[in-house]
Formats: structure tokens, C-alpha cells, sequence
């Protein structure tokens, strides 16, 4: 009350008002929240409300100037317990003291400075685990750091070597989430430390400790979701998908001459047509004329992200999902997993036909279902849920969209979200494996192989390789050689149904990509 109420100086200038009227502003949030408190209905709160409260007021506390380590502790209980340790009060303070320098010299970029001050700090004998948690943490966070100053401009070192400050940021982290295993930091700290490393899985699992410990901690979400989606991306292997290698846009008309027989001139021919009929085609054009580059316009995300903007802006639903792609992405817009998540919904929400043109599909619909049922199956932004996965991708499928067919067929093959059902996972392989998926087709010569369908399997694993699926192109010496020893088993029994259990997991794992 003092500090709302009391007189200001006379003296102040323009940014000096400002900061105090940020101030005043904070402090009646803060007595707006102790007031509830005071007059709650009942002597207790339940877990979500305190710690939606203790965010609340953290963030309160830290814009006024408190430190954020010191609230941890404060929220641990651990402040009030008697220490079990022998304290050297003067080692303490110099602690404290080493510990700002280092962290105002990782501030100012200066992190090998940083990195002697932090050491010296956690050396000093008499000062207590938790505060030593939070130097290790510190130091974790500057290896790290300078880990991206020295392999910014040549890219990243993919070395496994002892002295990689990435390793050392890992074992300072574990050391810190060891000393302290209820503080939340120490567990995001060696999350963040596998991310750097390329173990996601692993990493993933520190977030989700994190949370747990901190469930309204939006540093910790959107740093989950970040290392879900870069997971996802690797389990599908999308770099090597040759369907979603850059192209520019006469690369890609070239593309679909060669596949499905298609002049060139006649789809422009089509696309102006298109763009006479309905204005919003016209800027959909130009966003992926801008996203892939063509003969006369050099690749811009910037600008492509514009047209889609517009597109998207008359609820277009093709405009919509690009939208998403390149917001999920960071792609001439500013990366965000929540935004693009509206978007999708936003498309996914469409007519699934073209208005203009009853008996085409609406371009979006259907890819953004299955980009939705992508989210869902592995916890993308939204709480992770198979079952409305499975919906997404059934819808995907109704839509004419076989990608989904192919993830929903791993679903019933792995029986996730579903009863499993080996038939029915083969139908949707080989539906999506006839609408052109490569990956389905793998899948599906996987499926063939085990049921002793050796014909079949053949023809669709030398599908997929043509089709430009290079895990299937680096594994057809493995499958052929399986092949051959299938065939010889059943000439030799023709008679018996062969069941073969051997080591084949290199082969399995092709059937488990999405």
C-alpha cells in the first residue's frame, strides 16, 4: 500500500513514469492475489490452483526484482528446514557473490568467464546442496551456450568427444538434478543437455519430470513441444522422404510429367483458370511460388507466408494449412506450435469439398487432418490421446488423404489406440501403398514377407525403391537376402506352414515409420 500509495518524485522523466506504473501495476495483482487468498472459502487450495498462484506470483516477484532460484527454494520447503550440512557462512556469501559475476558474465556472452566463476563457486566447501544445484545448473546452461558460440557459424559438431561442451553441460546437469531432485531446473537443464546431444527421447523424458515437478511452467511446455515435434520429424525420417525434398515449383511440375503423365502447361493452364474463378487461388499460387521459388521469383518464406496470410484471412482452407506448416516451422513467420495448432483446427474445420467445383476435394482439409492426428498420437501442443488420433486419421482417410493410411495402419499393426488387427492394417497399407505412398509400400512388403507372400513382397519392395525410398534403397541387400531364405525354407517344406523367428529387427523397423 506504501508503495501504490505513496508520493512520487517530482522529478521523474518519461521512462521513469513508465517503470512505475508497470510497478503499481504488478503490486495490485500481488494484493489482488494475497486479498483472494485472505478470504478463500476454505483453509487450503488444490495443487492446479496453487501452482497457477505460485506462477503468478513468481513472475510478480522476479519483474520486481527477486531471484527466481531464491522462490524454488522458497516453494520447496527447503528454506525452512534445519540444514543437515556444516555451513560456513563467509563460503556462502562468496558462493552467492562468485555465482552473480558468472551469471552477468554469461549475460554478456562472456561463458568461458563465466564458466571459472561458476567452478569456483562449487568448489567452496560449507554451502549448501541446493545452492550448489543451482551453480551446476548455471554452468550447464553456459556450456551449452558456449557450445552455439563456437559451432554457430561452421555448423553444429557431430562428435562424440569427451571435451564437446555438450557432454560436460550433461554431467553438470545430472549433478545439479542430484543434488536437488524436487527443483524443477535441474531436471529441464539435462533435457536440455540431450536435446543439444540429438536424444530427444531422452530428453523428453527430463521435460515431462520437469512439468510434473512444475505444471504451469510455460518455459518448460513449449520447450517439450519443441523437442516433440523435432522427435516426430525424426521418427518419420522426413529428410529422407523424397516426397518432401525441395523443389522449386518447375521442379515439381516436372515431377508430377514424370509420374502421372501431366503437362505442365496444362496445370498453369488449370491454375489460371482456377485463379479467374475464386481471386483466393491466385494468391495460394503466388505463396507457393514464394515458398519453393520458380523461373522468375527467388524463395522467400516471408513473402510466401503473406499470400498463404491472405488466403488463410477468407477462410481458405488450403491457405490455412500452409499457413500452420510454415508457422510450425518457423518459416518466414515466428515459430509457434500453439498458433500453427489453431490453424490446422482452423482448416480441418472446412467444407472437405471445393465449393467453386462440387466434385474436387478442398486442398487443406484433408492434410491438416492428418497433421492434427499427427499432434495427438504423439502429444504435440495437445495432451497426448490415441483414440482422437485415430479420429483425425480416419477422417483424413474419408478425405482421400493415404498418407493417414499408412500411420493408422501401423496403429492396428502395433494395436495402439485400436484392437490390433493384422488384416486390417494390411488393407490401409495397401491402400495408401497404391495411391503412391513409399513408405506405405515398405510397410506393406514387410507384412508380405512374414506371411510368406514372396511374390507380392518383392514387386512392393522394388516399388518403394523406385519410388525414391532410400531406407528401402539401403536395406535391399538385407530383404533380398531374407527372400532367399524364405524361399529356400518353403522348398524345402513345401508342405509346412514356415514361421520364422530370427534376428530380422532391422527389417521390422521399416514398418514402423509414420
Amino acid at each position: 500500500a506504501l508503495l501504490i500509495f505513496g508520493d512520487r518524485p517530482k522529478t521523474l522523466n518519461a521512462a521513469e513514469i513508465q517503470q512505475l506504473d508497470e510497478e503499481d501495476k504488478s503490486l495490485k495483482q500481488l494484493r489482488e492475489i494475497r486479498n483472494n487468498l485472505a478470504h478463500h472459502p476454505s483453509k487450503s487450495v488444490a495443487t492446479v490452483e496453487f501452482n497457477q498462484l505460485w506462477t503468478d506470483l513468481t513472475a510478480i516477484l522476479v519483474a520486481l526484482g527477486d531471484i527466481d532460484t531464491e522462490l524454488d527454494k522458497l516453494k520447496d520447503d527447503s528454506i525452512f528446514e534445519a540444514p543437515t550440512q556444516v555451513i560456513n557462512e563467509g563460503n556462502v556469501k562468496e558462493a552467492s557473490r562468485l555465482n552473480s559475476l558468472g551469471t552477468q558474465a554469461h549475460k554478456d556472452g562472456k561463458f568461458s568467464e563465466a564458466i571459472t566463476l561458476f567452478t569456483k563457486a562449487i568448489v567452496l566447501p560449507g554451502v549448501l546442496d541446493h545452492d550448489r544445484a543451482i551453480f551446476f545448473s548455471n554452468m550447464a546452461s553456459t556450456r551449452l551456450a558456449l557450445y552455439e558460440q563456437q559451432a554457430g557459424s561452421i555448423g553444429r559438431f557431430e562428435i562424440e568427444d569427451s571435451k564437446d561442451e555438450r557432454y560436460r553441460a550433461l554431467q553438470d546437469a545430472k549433478k545439479a538434478r542430484n543434488l536437488w531432485s524436487s527443483w524443477w531446473k535441474g531436471h529441464l537443464r539435462v533435457g536440455k543437455a540431450y536435446a543439444a546431444l540429438n536424444e530427444h527421447e531422452k530428453a523428453m523424458n527430463s521435460f515431462e519430470r520437469a512439468l510434473a515437478l512444475d505444471p504451469t511452467n510455460a518455459e518448460i511446455k513449449k520447450t517439450l513441444d519443441e523437442n516433440r515435434v523435432i522427435h516426430s520429424q525424426q521418427l518419420s525420417h522426413n529428410d529422407l522422404n523424397p516426397e518432401l525434398r525441395p523443389m522449386s515449383i518447375p521442379e515439381r511440375l516436372k515431377e508430377k510429367q514424370q509420374k502421372f503423365g501431366t503437362d505442365p502447361d496444362d496445370t498453369l493452364l488449370a491454375l489460371r483458370f482456377l485463379g479467374e474463378i475464386d481471386s483466393v487461388v491466385a494468391d495460394l499460387t503466388q505463396g507457393h511460388r514464394y515458398e519453393h521459388g520458380d523461373i522468375d521469383v527467388k524463395q522467400n518464406y516471408e513473402t510466401a507466408a503473406r499470400y498463404f496470410s491472405k488466403a488463410a484471412s477468407q477462410n481458405n482452407a488450403e491457405g490455412l494449412y500452409n499457413l500452420a506448416r510454415l508457422t510450425d516451422l518457423g518459416l518466414g513467420v515466428k515459430k509457434d506450435h500453439k498458433l500453427a495448432q489453431t490453424f490446422y483446427e482452423q482448416a480441418a474445420a472446412q467444407p472437405p469439398m471445393y465449393s467453386k467445383l462440387k466434385k474436387f476435394r478442398n486442398p487443406g482439409v484433408a492434410e491438416a487432418e492428418h497433421a492434427l492426428g499427427l499432434r495427438y498420437a504423439e502429444g504435440i501442443v495437445v495432451p497426448k490421446n490415441v483414440q482422437t488420433a485415430v479420429y483425425w486419421y480416419e477422417r483424413a482417410i474419408a478425405h482421400e488423404y493415404f498418407q493417414s493410411a499408412n500411420n493408422l495402419a501401423l496403429m492396428y499393426y502395433n494395436g495402439i489406440g485400436v484392437q490390433k488387427s493384422l488384416d486390417k492394417a494390411e488393407q490401409l497399407f495397401e491402400m495408401a501403398a497404391k495411391k503412391g505412398d513409399a513408405i506405405a509400400m515398405q510397410s506393406l512388403a514387410k507384412m508380405l514377407l512374414d506371411k510368406n507372400e514372396l511374390q507380392m513382397a518383392k514387386i512392393w519392395y522394388d516399388r518403394a525403391c523406385e519410388a525414391g525410398n532410400i531406407i528401402t534403397q539401403n536395406h535391399r541387400p538385407m530383404f533380398e537376402k531374407l527372400l532367399q531364405e524364405k524361399q529356400q525354407e518353403i522348398d524345402q517344406c513345401p508342405l509346412k506352414t514356415v514361421k520364422r523367428i530370427n534376428a530380422t529387427e532391422n527389417v521390422t523397423e521399416l514398418c514402423q515409420r509414420k
